[in-house]
């Protein structure tokens, strides 16, 4: 039989969606939408019939990041090349989810190839400035209340950032510890796959689908030890932002944490160099077929990129790559010579610029990325204008599980006085089934 309180959830979210959406430009236009959905959510209950035996994420809408190949989607990229010379299988990620029950609501906006040109997206919060890039739509449509997962990728700042400025959780894990396989790269040697969540408990659960070799963790015992990385770094944010992250550590502080300032990443502004190499050259290599045949349907903050890239040398190249595995043993000592156990930092310079014309600058999450460091943001508060901003907190290499654990500690504290994410969405309490319904 139907599962008919799934029907009318889907229902609910056609409604609420053909009202909201417009507003935002979240996903990607696709005709017939909520009848597709429809249709798969009547085959649910004849593959899961017994409701004690369905999958933890049965039901549940996501929206796929359109740097991800989805059966029966096309994949655009968020640009003008044709989408059959861009066609390839299913991502791994998204095959998971599939397998968890969980229904595909869509592909989601992209700057172009997940580089830096700005989407039409608008942020959920306040129209008129941006959601972030290069995963805006995932982050836009987790904030509005479209679906309560979506799917995402950080080559510098692409996940993090958007989370911060659209107020919700971001979760960029160590690298390759969530498979890359259906991803059309931008640079192989940093492309991280993440996704966007309302709460961290929605992101451990997501985590514990789509993470290779996940351990599942008992709740901690302990306040971990929290470091902030004083320096040329965190001096890159703007005034409002520094104040604002020095308000969130002070509030730690008062809870009971031991936070530390540090010395760390003297040497910032090469590390930010290497990685931007980095990045161009890898980025001519993965397009130099499409450049060479429709190089004239780039954007030309993309286009630009690519020719510098091809001026890179190998020699170049191999010396950043390296880099990756020096700045992660830097870290890695610093947090053992000062007994750390989570790195805390800005997770934007500041709230989301005004304007459409940038997704904002990721410097604040470059260096976490270039190492390979597992990374989440914590929404933690707005500006007096009502903008969002967010915290972020990074975990040695590959210590996934230990930075969700404590993440979610760190979470009970910044949502004092804060509405919980059920009351945040507001008018969106219909619009999305959260993570543990079956």
């Amino acid at each position: 039989m139907p599962d008919m309180s799934l029907l009318q959830h889907i229902d609910q979210l056609e409604i609420y969606f053909n009202r909201r959406e417009p507003q935002i430009l979240a996903f990607l236009p696709e005709e017939s939408r909520f009848e597709r959905l429809r249709r798969e959510a009547r085959s649910l209950p004849d593959r899961y019939p017994h409701a004690e035996a369905r999958p933890p994420l049965y039901g549940i809408l996501v929206g796929v990041k359109d740097m991800l190949h989805v059966e029966g989607f096309p994949t655009r990229a968020g640009s003008q090349l044709p989408p059959e010379v861009l066609r390839g299988p299913e991502a791994e990620c998204v095959t998971r989810l599939k397998r968890a029950g969980a229904l595909i609501l869509g592909k989601t906006t992209t700057s172009e190839f997940a580089y830096s040109a700005p989407t039409p997206t608008r942020n959920p919060h306040h129209p008129e400035h941006t959601p972030g890039g290069s995963s805006s739509g995932s982050a836009a449509a987790v904030a509005a209340g479209l679906c309560p997962l979506a799917l995402g990728t950080q080559t510098t700042g692409s996940i993090i950032r958007p989370a911060a400025f659209c107020g919700v959780v971001g979760f960029k894990p160590s690298y390759d510890r969530i498979s890359r396989a259906g991803l059309i790269p931008l640079a192989p040697s940093v492309d991280h796959v993440g996704f966007f969540t309302l709460d961290v408990a929605g992101a451990a659960q997501a985590a514990s689908l789509l993470c290779n070799d996940w351990q599942p963790l008992d709740p901690p015992r302990r306040k971990p030890v929290l470091g902030i990385p004083e320096g040329p770094y965190l001096a890159r944010a703007s005034n409002e932002g520094r104040s604002h992250f020095e308000t969130v550590c002070r509030r730690l502080a008062t809870a009971g944490y031991e936070v530390k300032s540090v010395p760390a990443m003297p040497d910032f502004e090469a590390i930010a160099t290497r990685h931007n190499l980095m990045l161009a050259a890898e980025a001519a290599q993965v397009h130099a077929g499409w450049f060479a045949a429709y190089g004239e349907r780039y954007h030309p903050q993309t286009a630009e990129m690519i020719r510098r890239g091809q001026k890179i040398s190998a020699a170049a190249l191999n010396r950043a790559r390296e880099g990756r595995r020096q700045l992660r043993a830097e870290l890695t000592a610093l947090m053992d010579a000062y007994g750390l156990d989570l790195w805390l930092s800005p997770a934007a310079p500041g709230p989301a610029p005004k304007g459409l014309d940038s997704t904002g600058d990721p410097v604040m999450n470059l260096p976490w990325t270039h190492s390979g460091l597992p990374t989440l943001t914590l929404p933690a508060g707005k500006n007096p204008a009502g903008l969002p901003l967010g915290l972020q907190v990074t975990a040695r290499w590959y210590a996934d599980e230990d930075l969700l654990a404590w993440s979610a500690t760190l979470e009970q504290v910044l949502q004092e006085n804060e509405p919980a994410p059920s009351a945040r969405r507001g008018e969106t309490k219909n619009a999305g089934w959260w993570l543990n319904c079956k």
